[in-house]
């Protein structure tokens, strides 16, 4: 029987967990924020932030939500990006173009003091998302955060016994109240920090960044993310690349992960030590908690041209601690022996994908390539031509009846595609020594 003390604390954990979920109607309020997660104190930075949090408060619904995010712009330091916008990584979108949140493209920035209300449902997709800025390189300060879609009808749901880490997924007796096991997440960020404003960015970044915590180099050993496990029960953890540029090597010591879902979709079971998680990816694991109490690393090395590798000082690391396991950062080591390969992904659901299984047999084929020049600053080329933002959003040129991709602005960067026909698309590598630019695809519907 829990004592009254206890059932109030409890009460005021619940509210602590809640106030960083949110959705599917809420308010998402963008602002300016002094934070130091890699616990340099010296080099504390305004970010840019939702919820004045890193990473952003996590939205939630349930498929068949209709999700109506109301975004305030309160950013006011003028050293950086001050307009706004979100996109919804991963929502398809379909018929609500409008809510997609790339700036000049299907809408115009949200400037300071303003709102608006991105309002789409999410009929058929359920899994694991994520949001953040869609303006310039604004993300990269700090505006991004999970978006998780539950499925109820998961068919997976009998593998495993946590997933969003609910207050009710745990043994609530006056024993364990006072743990923290009882208000973690299952929610497992991988992102990058830097101490200089995107606008103004000349370093690769400082730290990797594990559920908002890290350690820079030759930095302090500030806290670390810590993931609670109990010894015997399975954890849907819900893995997301919110990288702004590196790709990260995952792993958990000791433990291996199924794979099943990738990306917000549902894949057949496969089984991985390791995997390479990149910007913008997302991974379904189910991990089960089989090792003895203790506390076991949890890896994520960037790549070396665009992070700063190694684990030194416990960089690039957060802790798995069982219930029981003293305080105290792990002494594991590991060293992968079944890493994920792309080609041994496979869909659970429609695994044959459109068009004929070889080169070319698709309707429509379009070669896509790209380079990266210095004259002086950076500038991307896609098949020659740079893309500018135009004056008018394309989706409101398209609205007021220029549909002919020919006299849409910016010119060259827009390719009309014929409704109920595959489209392949061939992407050529640059052959650059850090894997390229990176880059983004829109594509706009209209009925």
């Amino acid at each position: 029987m829990l004592s009254v003390k206890r059932f109030l604390g409890l009460c005021a954990l619940l509210q602590l967990t809640q106030a960083v979920t949110i959705g599917p109607v809420t308010n998402l309020v963008i602002k300016n924020a002094f934070i130091s997660p890699d616990g340099d104190e010296a080099t504390s930075f305004s970010g840019v932030l939702a919820g004045g949090i890193f990473p952003g408060p996590v939205i939630t619904g349930n498929k068949g939500d209709r999700f109506k995010i109301n975004v305030i712009n309160q950013l006011t330091n003028s050293t950086m990006l001050r307009a706004t916008s979100i996109h919804w990584h991963g929502i398809f979108q379909n018929g609500t173009s409008y809510a997609d949140g790339p700036t000049m493209v299907t809408q115009c920035p949200i400037i300071p003091n303003e709102s608006f209300q991105y309002d789409f449902p999410v009929y058929n997709q359920v899994g694991t998302f994520w949001y953040h800025s869609h303006y310039s390189t604004q993300y990269c300060d700090g505006l991004r955060g999970a978006f998780v879609v539950y499925d109820p009808n998961d068919p997976y749901k009998s593998l495993y016994d946590y997933d969003d880490g609910k207050l009710s997924s745990y043994l609530l007796t006056e024993q364990f109240i006072d743990l923290i096991f009882i208000a973690e997440s299952t929610i497992i960020t991988l992102a990058d920090w830097y101490h200089e404003p995107a606008p103004l960015r000349t370093q690769r970044p400082v730290a990797t960044l594990i559920n908002g915590l890290g350690r820079a180099v030759n930095g302090t050993a500030s806290p670390l993310a810590v993931i609670n496990v109990v010894q015997g029960k399975k954890y849907r953890f819900r893995v997301i690349g919110l990288s702004c540029d590196p790709s990260y090597n995952f792993t958990i010591h000791n433990h291996q992960m199924t794979i099943i879902e990738a990306d917000g979709e549902s894949t057949e079971q496969h089984v991985v030590d390791s995997m390479e998680v990149w910007a913008g990816q997302r991974y379904s694991v189910i991990v089960e908690a089989n090792q003895k109490i203790d506390n076991y690393w949890i890896r994520a090395d960037p790549y070396p041209t665009r992070g700063r590798p190694g684990f030194d000082g416990g960089r690039n690391s957060a802790i798995l601690r069982y219930r029981g396991a003293p305080v105290a950062e792990p002494k594991t080591t590991y060293v992968s022996t079944k890493p994920l390969h792309e080609v041994n992904l496979h869909a659970r659901y429609n695994a044959k994908p459109p068009g004929k299984p070889y080169p070319g047999g698709a309707d429509v084929v379009i070669p896509i390539r790209h380079a990266i020049f210095h004259d002086p600053g950076p500038r991307f080329e896609v098949n020659n031509v740079t893309f500018t933002s135009p004056s008018i959003p394309i989706f409101l040129q398209i609205m007021n009846g220029t549909y002919a991709a020919e006299d849409l602005f910016p010119k060259g960067a827009i390719y009309k595609l014929p409704p109920n026909k595959v489209i392949e698309l061939i992407i050529y590598g640059s052959g650059t020594a850090d894997g390229g630019p990176g880059y983004k695809a829109f594509l706009l519907g209209r009925p």
